[in-house]
């Protein structure tokens, strides 16, 4: 005696199938993206790899909670807020954690996105590193001094150079020269 054949399984798409496989994967990309987040961001550098070190403590005393959120936490203000934006004077954008000098007015530009933006940083003054939160491929620039997030840079900027280092006006001080 044979048995007949049995014909293959059919998978069949619902819509609630659909929607609970996306809520499901939205979950566990979140829960990836909050790992990769915490790995990327584990508060403050290991002590000693910058010259300029503190607790966490420490930088919430000597910085105020915006700076503090830009800063040791890479948080980003919100675009057009900040009055470095609008900065046009002769001067020096320096580190709001350490005050080493970053940035010369004279490679300052106008790029329209809404945060302080220049096309060359002063030499020996950030490090950078690549950054892949919110699921993107950036590159990431901190101070050179303190290991402050300062925002990212970018290949559409102006000459001579072609990039667009866009940075938190909250984590730059200006003085005139």
């Amino acid at each position: 005696m044979t048995h007949p054949a049995t014909p293959p399984t059919r998978v069949t798409l619902t819509r609630r199938s659909i929607l609970c496989g996306a809520a499901l994967l939205g979950v566990l990309a979140g829960c990836g993206f909050r790992h990769n987040e915490a790995k990327a961001d584990s508060g403050e550098p290991p002590k000693g790899s910058f010259e300029v070190s503190h607790s966490d403590s420490e930088w919430r005393r000597i910085l105020t909670s915006a700076q503090y959120d830009v800063l040791r936490k890479a948080g980003t203000e919100r675009p057009f807020t900040s009055p470095l934006n609008d900065e046009h004077r002769t001067g020096i954008f320096s580190c709001a954690g350490c005050a080493l000098d970053l940035f010369s007015s004279s490679t300052k530009f106008n790029s329209g996105t809404g945060w302080p933006s220049f096309w060359q940083p002063l030499a020996n003054a950030v490090i950078e590193r690549p950054d892949n939160s919110f699921f993107m491929s950036r590159t990431e620039v901190l101070c050179r001094r303190c290991g402050g997030h300062l925002g990212h840079v970018f290949n559409d900027g102006p000459k001579p150079t072609g990039l667009r280092y866009c940075m938190n006006g909250v984590a730059l001080t200006f003085r005139t020269t």
